[in-house]
């Protein structure tokens, strides 16, 4: 399960992303993507501060300031974002990859039951969560509203 800081995140990229692909981007103040992505501002700074430092998103400061992405939305991997601000995506450390730890309890991982059907469920949503990017996420969003508007009733 995705934390709601990790949600949060998704929102203000999704809202950075939908502005860089105007004809005439401009960066956005914490207000804005805060307004436009429905997420509380006070979360905002302390996740764009970690977003920033993983070299996703640019902040420049003054008048016309804000933040802006510096990757382009197929670039942006939401698995990596996802171990950015939630950490380890593995649902036993035993199974990560890059936050690899024995089980505590576990006296042979090569026989551990436990283990085993975990990792044939965590290989399967990890083929997938590593081929997302934002840019799928974006086009996601405009094919659900493209079929929800074919849909309306009425029509």
């Amino acid at each position: 399960m995705i934390t709601q800081k990790m949600k949060y995140a998704l929102k203000a990229l999704l809202a950075l992303a939908d502005e860089a692909a105007k004809p005439v981007p401009q960066a956005l103040t914490i207000e804005e993507i805060a307004r436009r992505s429905g997420t509380p501002k006070r979360f905002l700074e302390h996740i764009l501060l970690e977003v920033r430092n993983a070299g996703t998103i640019a902040s420049t400061r003054g008048r016309s300031g804000g933040y802006s992405l510096i990757k382009a939305p197929r670039d942006i991997s939401i698995s990596e974002l996802l171990r950015l601000i939630d950490g380890p995506i593995a649902p036993l450390p035993c199974l990560s990859r890059r936050s690899y730890q024995r089980c505590e309890d576990c006296t042979d991982e090569a026989s551990c039951r436990i283990r085993k059907i975990f990792a044939e469920v965590f290989w399967s949503y990890l083929l997938i969560i590593e081929s997302l990017t934002l840019e799928d996420m974006l086009k996601s969003a405009e094919v659900t509203s493209a079929v929800l508007r074919e849909t309306e009733p009425g029509e």
